[in-house]
């Protein structure tokens, strides 16, 4: 039976490299992000089992709006769309712009996936699957944005309690540095991103691929025991036990 993906910040990177992996298995993969241009681009080149939906993820309005476009049930949703606001807000001094860091990244990566798992719950299919995309700064501190992203995870376990009587589980894949990504935008200076892959265990820096199968993964059959649970692919850089 063919399966209706919704991927979040669908349009590049890790968004892209999963909704590519679903749609190589006949599924129909809808992506938003805020870009048309971007998102009609990744959807011709991934073929036309993938379907762009214009949407910021933290305006209700917006989300509203882009899912009354899907019809029928959602069997995955995956919750890509964040990022590091520090990278992109001009600079503010004092309170103010404290202030104006911490809500952008509180907005961008743990509002946003409130609102769309919210908006959508009530299609979720039984059985089916929502997966975060959560990052190793929640276990590493980084500042607004790790404490985001540490949000994310503690609101999973919550999430996990509510969706599992309908069969849903919920995760957060968490990843290290990922090469690849507008995130890190490989513009990092060569000794930091030499640092980032000395601290790993597998001695390279992760892809996106890397990402979308563990999706994948959680997605499937052989994974619908698994549920509350953040799983850190990270080539060891953040180990556990």
């Amino acid at each position: 039976m063919t399966r209706t993906i919704l991927v979040t910040g669908g349009g590049t990177g890790i968004g892209k490299a999963v909704a590519a992996k679903f749609a190589a298995s006949d599924a129909v993969v809808h992506i938003t992000g805020r870009r048309k241009d971007v998102l009609v681009a990744t959807a011709a080149e991934l073929g036309s089992s993938v379907r762009p939906l214009v949407c910021d993820s933290t305006d209700p309005e917006q989300v509203v709006a882009s899912l009354a476009e899907l019809d029928g049930p959602i069997d995955v949703l995956v919750n890509n769309a964040g990022g590091n606001a520090d990278f992109d807000l001009p600079e503010r001094d004092g309170l103010a712009g404290v202030l104006a860091r911490w809500r952008a990244n509180l907005d961008a990566n743990l509002i946003s996936a409130v609102l769309t798992t919210t908006a959508v719950e009530s299609r979720l299919s039984e059985g089916g699957s929502v997966i975060h995309i959560g990052s190793i700064a929640a276990d590493q501190g980084a500042g607004s944005y790790g404490a985001a992203k540490a949000g994310l995870a503690s609101w999973n376990v919550d999430l996990a309690r509510r969706l599992g009587a309908h069969g849903i589980t919920t995760n957060v894949v968490a990843p290290g540095y990922i090469r690849e990504t507008e995130f890190f935008r490989d513009k990092l200076p060569a000794e930091r991103a030499e640092q980032l892959v000395d601290a790993t265990c597998t001695g390279r820096a992760g892809i996106p691929v890397d990402i979308a199968e563990t999706v994948y993964f959680l997605a499937s059959a052989g994974a619908r025991h698994i549920t509350g649970q953040t799983l850190g692919v990270n080539g060891g850089a953040h180990p556990s036990r």
